[in-house]
């Protein structure tokens, strides 16, 4: 009798789980590495009591509750730890400015954006786990009572071969990509005459590692410290200062397109009479290919 009302009492509790939910592509600031773009895939388990309808919830609550407050709160922002020693951070109203210590305490990064542009992360270095300890929290106060537990899982992409991050802004753009410091971890896959050209694909991997690609036209100020880009959008003015060797310039805009381009033009004047295949990712299972 005991089993029999442990298995009955059991039955009442149940575990949901939601795999791959979402991805989401951002940048944050790295102690060692400066700002880093990432692309992180989002998993979920919840448990609690069965509802009426014999539902720990409504698959379609979790999936437009998680998914919506990842896209809004942290997707294509600039994660920032704000508990951090390296940072330096000022509220000015509809306005966050920062300004961001690493590595040997001699390379700075500012920037000052708009608030939505930002996601303020309550710890000291942010990670997968920090990172889904904050969410968690937060999305605790969105979701029913009956919900006692909460699960949120940040992996990354299984990537065999080469692959960098970056971060960009997309000025013209008219939704999010728009803001100056988003980014992803991005693979790379580059055929020469047909064949995997393997050691293209770690060349870019290496000049495309942990850098901020650029577009000249929205430099304003540059000097031995730095290049400062600013642009103002539909969603407010935005400036980002970079060490120089963090940045890549190049003359048009930094969508993934223009960056196979780039890309693919930069191997066909180092090797003329080769046929080039350039297929470059933005983040997750997306990209551009061209061929020259």
């Amino acid at each position: 009798m005991i089993r029999a009302r442990e298995t009955k009492s059991q039955s009442k509790h149940m575990q949901l789980f939601v795999d791959s939910l979402t991805n989401v592509d951002f940048s944050y600031l790295h102690p060692e590495r400066g700002l880093l773009g990432e692309t992180w895939v989002a998993s979920t388990l919840l448990g609690g009591a069965l509802d009426q309808q014999g539902m720990v919830c409504d698959f379609g609550i979790v999936k437009k509750t998680l998914r919506n407050w990842l896209d809004d709160e942290l997707d294509h922002r600039l994660a920032v730890p704000t508990r951090s020693p390296n940072l330096t951070l000022h509220d000015q109203g509809d306005q966050i400015k920062l300004s961001w210590r690493y590595g040997s305490g001699h390379q700075v990064i500012h920037c000052t954006a708009p608030k939505q542009a930002i996601a303020l992360i309550d710890c000291e270095e942010i990670n997968r786990q920090s990172t889904s300890a904050w969410c968690i929290a937060e999305l605790r106060k969105l979701l029913p009572d009956t919900i006692d537990q909460l699960n949120l899982d940040f992996v990354l992409e299984s990537i065999d071969g080469a692959f960098y991050h970056y971060s960009h802004g997309l000025k013209k753009h008219a939704g999010n990509c728009q803001r100056i410091a988003h980014g992803h971890r991005s693979r790379i896959h580059i055929w020469r005459n047909d064949q995997p050209a393997h050691d293209l694909e770690e060349q870019w991997a290496n000049t495309f590692r942990d850098i901020y690609i650029g577009t000249r036209s929205d430099i304003t100020r540059e000097d031995s410290n730095g290049k400062t880009f600013s642009y103002t959008t539909s969603q407010g003015f935005f400036e980002l200062t970079m060490p120089n060797n963090s940045c890549y310039l190049i003359d048009t805009d930094s969508t993934v397109e223009w960056i196979a381009t780039h890309i693919a033009d930069q191997l066909k004047a180092q090797e003329p009479n080769t046929n080039i295949k350039v297929k470059a990712f933005e983040g997750l299972q997306k990209g551009a290919i061209i061929q020259r």
